[in-house]
């Protein structure tokens, strides 16, 4: 299991699931060594409030730096004897690629082929990397497989996911380092990201102020609660990938390899309307939204829904967590925080 291993890179560390994954293993006894830029894309003191509660453990270290700082990366490597990367820095969001593209350049490319350069000349037993749902862009077979082609992304964060998956694929190939993609579906939860659709209605609701419905509240998304993404995370850390015997060069399987490489989703493979998702928070808040309906975004999909067969397969796991408990545990977390 995971926890014989004892020092855990974790990039992004004071994100939302960078935090929640941190706390686990020190919990835990892991050592983790945390990375994040503390950047501005959301409130910075939210950022540094999660640290702080990391801080409390001496199994902590954390470095403020870029993944894009090549150097500085492979100093951390060089000072700590790391056993696995899980990389879950990145510039996240669909709707601010539209306006800020070459942040997702910077931040998922150039930064992800430094942290795979680090990996593979310091030994790294397995290296764990955030993908995303949004890579199924335009397909439109449900439930999403990832044994589905994935070609057709729709936006520009959707293609930096992809491209993260052909380059672990690759270091693989080249270098036998075993990697695992795991691409998360619609995360929500205590500590979760300002910009993202709970936090929003949350905090529009409180304060009277009207909210965006997009796609007239018909959009579906496979709502996944935090801790059983970190549960699914974890179960994957302490089981690298092995190349598949049966693989097939003439058919190829997206997602497994004749190289130690894999890819999962993780969602709660229960499909929920935006409308019925508001409910749920107008339910907990004990007040009606006031709503604004709008057409569906550039760069959104209307619908999400994982197959996690092969998670169950291989790790004995599948999220479960209903909307109602979720949603309550977000609601008293931002009541607590924000007074």
């Amino acid at each position: 299991m995971l926890f014989t291993y004892k020092n855990v890179l974790v990039t992004g560390t004071a994100g939302f699931i960078g935090f929640h994954l941190s706390k686990r293993l020190l919990d835990n006894g892991v050592k983790v060594i945390g990375i994040d830029n503390l950047n501005n894309y959301y409130d910075v003191k939210l950022k540094q409030d999660r640290l702080v509660q990391l801080e409390e453990n001496a199994n902590f270290k954390f470095y403020k730096t870029d993944l894009e700082q090549a150097s500085k990366l492979d100093d951390i490597f060089s000072e700590n004897k790391i056993d696995v990367v899980v990389n879950l820095a990145a510039q996240a969001g669909v709707r601010y690629s539209l306006e800020n593209p070459r942040a997702y350049i910077n931040s998922n490319l150039v930064g992800f082929i430094n942290v795979l350069e680090c990996c593979r000349h310091n030994g790294v037993k397995h290296l764990v990397f955030a993908s995303s749902s949004s890579v199924y862009g335009a397909n439109t077979n449900m439930p999403f497989s990832v044994h589905h082609n994935v070609d057709h992304p729709v936006s520009l964060y959707a293609a930096t996911k992809k491209a993260n998956e052909l380059m672990a694929h690759t270091y693989s190939h080249l270098y036998g380092l075993p990697c695992t993609g795991l691409r998360f579906f619609t995360v929500y939860g205590p500590w979760g990201r300002p910009d993202m659709a709970l936090f929003l209605f949350t905090k529009a609701i409180v304060e009277n102020k009207r909210i965006r419905v997009f796609n007239h509240g018909k959009m579906r998304r496979d709502f996944t609660y935090i801790d059983d993404i970190i549960e699914g995370v974890v179960r994957v850390m302490g089981k690298p990938p092995e190349p598949n015997p049966e693989w097939d060069s003439k058919a190829p399987d997206p997602a497994t390899s004749y190289v130690n490489y894999k890819i999962y989703n993780i969602g709660n493979n229960n499909p929920v309307e935006l409308s019925e998702f508001i409910s749920e928070i107008e339910k907990c808040l004990g007040k009606t939204a006031k709503k604004d309906f709008e057409d569906l975004q550039p760069g959104d999909v209307p619908a999400t829904y994982a197959d996690i067969q092969d998670l169950s397969d291989d790790v004995g796991f599948r999220p479960s967590t209903p909307i109602s408990l979720g949603i309550q545990n977000f609601v008293n977390w931002y009541k607590d925080y924000y007074k």
